[in-house]
């Protein structure tokens, strides 16, 4: 039975120091992300920001981005910092003679998360999500909410002072991620999903209707054949979760049916985390963590509907 739980309210800014940019110069730089990435960068306007994921050829995400244009010529990718390195280094593999360069921008930049009240300040009624609007020096990204609060992430220079607000604390900000049911890829993860695996093509993260990236048959035929078999999960524990880690279901001892995308504590207690798993364990059964007698999950609500319930 899936299950909500009541929580802590978000309410304030926090630096984000477990994440990175990398910066992509030149007058291609959105067109040479336009055939690397799952996202149309081509079209990205001023006022919007765009998920993305970087897959393999076989369709697996490497990493996600939060993609923003900084200038006609520049686009500011925000992912995992234990991923920036790696995922730098394959993508710069494929500039050749694009007129782009590619450069770990994390030490220039400041990167701000933004939740409740303070984000409501500075955007008023909650625009929609991946829309994006310039204030305190810098842009302003309006992620998917979580516990209905309205979300963000403010990226600037690092000389500036970016967001005021009430601080909120360090620990809240990775749960919120979790809650708001949208999982940024880690080096755990990394190479273990298809984006729809991470329902990725329900919330923004995946444009249909664009030319060929890297895997892009892959994530295309397991949207139109009905040939996926797995989707992102919201789930509960009372102990401890983390990336990587295997999930099973009562109906087979051996083989997992999962894997955590992303974990964090609750303020609540125990942890809450975004699994990746087959869709006929959601609909019964128990479910447990790291082996068939682990700790038992409590399944919780998505925030959004998937695509295929729209």
């Amino acid at each position: 039975m899936i299950m909500d739980r009541m929580t802590a309210i978000l309410n304030g800014i926090v630096p984000l120091s477990h994440l990175g940019v990398i910066r992509v110069q030149g007058e291609e730089a959105a067109s040479f992300l336009q055939n690397q990435l799952t996202q149309d960068f081509v079209l990205l306007g001023q006022d919007q920001a765009r998920l993305a994921a970087f897959c393999t050829a076989k369709g697996r995400m490497l990493a996600s981005f939060i993609g923003l244009r900084r200038a006609a010529d520049e686009v500011l990718l925000v992912c995992s910092l234990d991923l920036l390195a790696p995922t730098l280094k394959r993508l710069s593999m494929f500039v050749l003679r694009t007129k782009a360069k590619l450069t770990d921008a994390t030490a220039d930049m400041k990167l701000v998360g933004v939740a409740g009240e303070a984000m409501t300040q500075l955007t008023g009624p909650t625009p929609t999500p991946w829309s994006r609007r310039d204030v305190a020096g810098g842009a302003l990204v309006t992620l998917y909410p979580a516990n209905d609060q309205p979300r963000g992430l403010w990226v600037g220079a690092a000389s500036e002072a970016g967001p005021a607000g009430a601080s909120l604390a360090p620990e809240l900000w990775p749960w919120s991620e979790v809650r708001s049911g949208v999982a940024t890829v880690s080096a755990p993860v990394s190479e273990a999903f298809v984006p729809q695996m991470l329902n990725y093509e329900s919330v923004g993260g995946v444009n249909f209707k664009k030319g060929c990236y890297p895997g892009q048959e892959v994530v295309a035929r397991s949207q139109f054949r009905g040939t996926l078999k797995r989707r992102g999960y919201l789930v509960h524990c009372a102990a401890p979760l983390g990336a990587g880690q295997e999930v099973f279901h009562e109906s087979d001892a051996e083989q997992p049916t999962g894997i955590v995308a992303q974990a964090a504590p609750c303020p609540d207690g125990g942890f809450d985390a975004i699994v990746s798993m087959q869709v006929a364990a959601a609909q019964g059964g128990r479910l447990t963590a790291g082996s068939a007698a682990g700790p038992t999950l409590e399944l919780l609500q998505l925030p959004y509907l998937l695509l295929d319930d729209v």
